[in-house]
């Protein structure tokens, strides 16, 4: 039986700059809304396969995801091949001590993202990373050759847990 996808992807920031003045006060109001549609496909705008699961690793430990092999099974069963990334999200847990580091696989990686294996995003506890690439091509995804998403525990001494949404075609 197949399925077919439909998701949206929105972040949202409101916030006020406020200076006060000598008699009376300035506001600059910010609202920024960057959205991302996907309809069911492989083209731009388009996706069909996400995976979400939230994921421990112990003290220093890293695991790599294997983007195009069987490893990833979405919430039906099925097991994802994806040649394209359209959207990354990593979210890790507010009361981790350690940052969940992403990226930096030392081979196959999926470096088109990153510009190059050693290259890595720290993200906080309590913080996230959001990426997306609504073009046809998205991030590129290679069988065997840059298929592994690496991420890891940024330090010893306590585990992390993360939350992470992949969106490919």
């Amino acid at each position: 039986m197949a399925t077919a996808l439909s998701a949206s992807l929105s972040v949202s920031l409101a916030g006020i700059l406020a200076n006060i003045l000598d008699i009376g006060s300035a506001n600059y109001p910010i609202n920024f809304n960057p959205n991302v549609v996907f309809t069911d496909g492989a083209g731009a705008g388009q996706a069909n396969k996400i995976f979400t699961d939230t994921r421990s690793l112990a003290a220093s430990a890293s695991e790599d995801l294997d983007l195009n092999g069987t490893t990833l099974i979405d919430a039906f069963g099925n097991a994802m091949a994806m040649t394209k990334l359209k959207a990354l999200i990593v979210y890790a847990a507010p009361g981790n001590t350690n940052d969940v580091v992403v990226g930096g696989a030392s081979s196959n990686g999926v470096f088109s993202m990153f510009g190059a294996s050693t290259d890595t995003v720290k993200v906080k506890p309590g913080g996230f990373l959001v990426l997306a690439a609504p073009t046809a091509a998205g991030y590129a995804v290679t069988a065997a050759t840059a298929d592994l998403l690496k991420i890891a525990n940024g330090s010893s001494g306590s585990g992390v847990t993360y939350t992470i949404v992949l969106i490919g075609a």
